[in-house]
């Protein structure tokens, strides 16, 4: 059973930075993505990014956190991390990883199609 955590959370002021790392237990032999979504209390989760590998890997940031947030990977250990930069209150959500199996490229960005997902890290932007 895949398992998924995260770490890096933290208190932030405006304009700070933080790197959110995801370790992963297992390493999937089939097609998969991993990626990050966040959520405040009340909203539904929203994506932030992913990786996916399938023969090579591409990765995409959504489009609100474009030019802040970066996703990238270590593979040998096995991890994949969130570089997020000038850090705004309205980033303020805890940050999930999740990992789904055979992802076509629209399904990429939608919750419900991932099958592991870790407890979340709280990231709290305040000065």
């Amino acid at each position: 059973q895949q398992q998924l955590v995260e770490s890096g959370g933290g208190l932030v002021p405006p304009g700070g930075s933080l790197r959110l790392s995801c370790e992963a237990s297992e390493r999937p032999s089939d097609t998969y993505a991993r990626a990050w979504f966040r959520q405040v209390p009340g909203k539904e989760r929203e994506f932030v990014a992913v990786t996916r590998w399938a023969g090579g890997t591409s990765s995409f940031v959504a489009d609100s956190v474009k030019g802040r947030f970066t996703m990238s990977r270590d593979s040998a250990k096995n991890t994949v991390y969130l570089q997020i930069n000038r850090l705004k209150p309205e980033d303020t959500a805890v940050y999930y990883c999740a990992e789904g199996r055979r992802l076509i490229t629209s399904r990429l960005r939608k919750p419900s199609r991932y099958s592991y997902w870790g407890p979340g890290t709280q990231v709290t932007v305040s000065s």
